[in-house]
């Protein structure tokens, strides 16, 4: 805004304020007495031009972006850890608690997960923690152990928050108010558990369901009279619950939430993320009660996005010197690159569509190739469309 109010341009104003009968020439105690004082005028004029930056949103560096976001009680998501699957052998040793490193990264077994295999957390925060898989050395020796292998990830590590996608959520946050279970506050809250990615919200997905077809008839009474006696423990306690439910009316399609998410890799999530998600948001021992994140009175259903494998065929000319031997591995790159894009656009569509003239102009973009025609998706000339909660994930490309 000041970029104009220079030293020069100060130190002609102040002089051109002093009547011409003095001498007013660069030397003269006149000048002599000004220049100093338009320096430090122009260090004001900076100055205040930072203020004014700094002072809104759009143009905020980092730091006083987030002061300006603590006054709508927004703050950077932190730097997390990784966790992941570890297998060792034999399984009769109990490892919980025991240290590994696979190069200048540690790791620390935090739970038992089955016979021989365990959750094991990245000590380093960051996706530094989702680079390495294959074989851990432990950092003491440990009697009997014959191998560690870290074999999955099971919730990605993310780094601190990014200051523009900090900033997209302070604008967000003048938009839709996130409040007591609306759609911005499940997507707040949930987008917030460490190594979601995406989510998508969805309200009464069961409404499928008729509350009439609930109702027991006379002949499933007659059933439940005869086999109730039979039964015992929590088999009874259920079917109990669920036939004076529907019996006493106490039906109904709404209170229900489904949340679909991919994982901050913007992959499908695994069973211990979403695991993770549908306690922290409404634990399934205490459904609909309150305990977790949601309101009272919501039934919340935490799903993984499906995969949809996508698989290429393709016939292509090469320049000189090229062919599949030396660019496949470029191709399927650029192929995969291209569907992560969707993948991180899947949140904000009601369903992501691959197309044939991406393909081709991703491939054609690989250096080397001259030539591109007869491209299929799956099998088929067209594009392809995928349902509400489907992602899509490489295949591999074939010509």
């Amino acid at each position: 805004m000041y970029e104009d109010t220079t030293y020069e341009v100060i130190l002609q104003r102040m002089l051109d304020r002093v009547p011409d009968k003095f001498d007013k020439r660069e030397g003269s105690v006149i000048w002599d007495t000004h220049s100093p004082t338009a320096i430090e005028l122009q260090i004001l004029y900076i100055e205040l031009d930072v203020i004014l930056k700094e002072a809104y949103g759009d143009s905020a560096s980092r730091e006083f972006l987030i002061l300006r976001c603590r006054e709508r009680g927004i703050y950077p998501y932190e730097a997390t850890h990784a966790v992941l699957k570890g297998v060792f052998t034999p399984d009769t040793i109990d490892v919980t608690g025991q240290r590994f490193n696979i190069g200048d990264i540690n790791y620390v077994v935090t739970q038992k997960i089955a016979d021989g295999e365990y959750q094991v957390e990245c000590e380093t925060a960051g996706k530094i923690g989702n680079q390495f898989l294959g074989t851990m050395i432990p950092m003491e020796y440990i009697r009997g152990l014959q191998t560690a292998e870290l074999t999955e990830i099971l919730i990605p590590g993310e780094d601190e928050e990014e200051t523009e996608d900090l900033r997209q959520r302070y604008f967000a946050s003048f938009g839709e108010i996130a409040f007591g279970g609306n759609r911005a506050d499940y997507l707040e809250k949930t987008n917030a558990i460490p190594g979601v990615g995406r989510t998508k919200v969805t309200r009464v997905w069961n409404a499928d369901i008729a509350p009439a077809d609930m109702i027991p008839k006379e002949s499933v009474e007659t059933w439940y009279d005869d086999i109730k006696e039979t039964l015992t423990g929590e088999v009874r306690y259920w079917l109990d619950s669920v036939f004076h439910a529907g019996r006493q009316k106490k039906l109904t399609t709404g209170g229900t939430v489904l949340l679909t998410i991919i994982d901050s890799e913007f992959g499908p999530a695994s069973d211990t993320l979403v695991q993770t998600v549908q306690t922290a948001i409404d634990p399934e021992v205490n459904a609909g009660e309150g305990y977790g994140l949601a309101p009272i009175g919501h039934v919340v259903k935490v799903e993984s996005a499906k995969a949809k494998e996508i698989t290429i065929r393709t016939t292509l000319t090469f320049e000189p010197g090229y062919g599949w031997d030396n660019l496949q591995l470029l191709i399927e790159d650029a192929v995969s690159a291209y569907l992560l894009e969707l993948r991180k656009q899947w949140a904000d569509t009601s369903g992501l569509i691959v197309r044939l003239s991406q393909i081709d102009n991703r491939i054609l973009n690989v250096q080397g190739i001259i030539d591109i025609q007869d491209t299929s998706i799956n099998g088929s000339s067209k594009n392809l469309t995928l349902g509400r909660y489907e992602v899509p994930v490489p295949g591999g490309v074939s010509g």
